[in-house]
């Protein structure tokens, strides 16, 4: 599947990394304990009549709390390579998300391998946890390879000073669900809302967050967050917020942490 595709895709399903018809069946964060049971009524057979069954049976989904850290080690180092770029501002339904332009050459290096940025999208409150702790929101870049690879990079972040990057993403997600804004002409650096310490992160397989819960996705979240004021928190909620998937069971998976020693 090639790359402008998916970024289609991406423009039109919410999360934008899952391969699913826009007539799929809705689904809601209320409800998410019964994902896994939504039946496709356009169906008659089983398994399509259940799309989303592996939310309910996957082994290895998303997120999860990361105390549950096997092992430190020298991972996969991390660059990204994202240049300013002239964004699609769009309104998922259940996210506000920022999709990146259809000729973008942004992408993120992971040890040898190259992943195109396709989009960006906040969580209220973070999906992933620390023991007890949930913080304010979660950013999500999500990369696509043209092979279909997956590979989420996260960015949890706490109240603190403002973030003008991120004030200009909510003053041009539209308000109305299904909604995009493709004609502001604002250029934006992805980049700009990543932390200053790039390198250090934990690492794990698993899912993505959203219906239909595909399991293969390479996770990878930052180990120090950023911040964003009051006043943005109390903003980004207005456009969405209970809008993170509750944290799921290890089931032996293997979470490993990349210290920059």
């Amino acid at each position: 599947m090639s790359t402008k595709i998916l970024r289609n895709l991406a423009s039109t399903i919410f999360i934008g990394y899952a391969t699913v018809a826009i007539s799929s069946p809705h689904w809601g964060y209320d409800e998410q304990s019964q994902w896994g049971a939504i039946k496709d009524d356009t169906q008659s057979e089983v398994p399509l009549m259940y799309p989303y069954a592996t939310c309910g049976i996957g082994k290895h989904q998303s997120p999860i709390d990361l105390t549950a850290l096997s092992h430190e080690e020298r991972l996969d180092r991390l660059k990204f390579r994202y240049p300013t770029d002239k964004p699609v501002f769009y309104n998922t339904g259940h996210a506000a998300q920022v999709n990146t332009s259809d000729d973008y050459q942004g992408h993120a290096v992971i040890g040898e391998e190259s992943y195109p940025l396709i989009q960006f999208h906040f969580h209220e409150p973070s999906e992933h946890v620390i023991g007890e702790k949930k913080f304010p929101a979660e950013l999500h870049y999500v990369h696509i390879k043209d092979d279909g690879k997956i590979a989420v990079v996260s960015v949890l972040i706490e109240e603190g000073e403002s973030n003008p990057v991120f004030q200009t993403i909510l003053d041009n997600v539209p308000a109305t669900s299904g909604e995009q804004n493709d004609q502001s002409g604002i250029r934006l650096n992805p980049g700009s809302l990543l932390p200053k310490n790039q390198m250090d992160h934990y690492s794990l397989a698993g899912s993505l967050t959203t219906p239909p819960c595909s399991e293969g996705v390479n996770w990878l979240v930052l180990s120090e967050p950023i911040t964003i004021s009051q006043e943005q928190l109390a903003q980004l909620k207005s456009i969405y917020s209970d809008n993170a998937r509750n944290k799921q069971e290890l089931n032996g998976r293997s979470v490993s942490q990349r210290i920059n020693h």
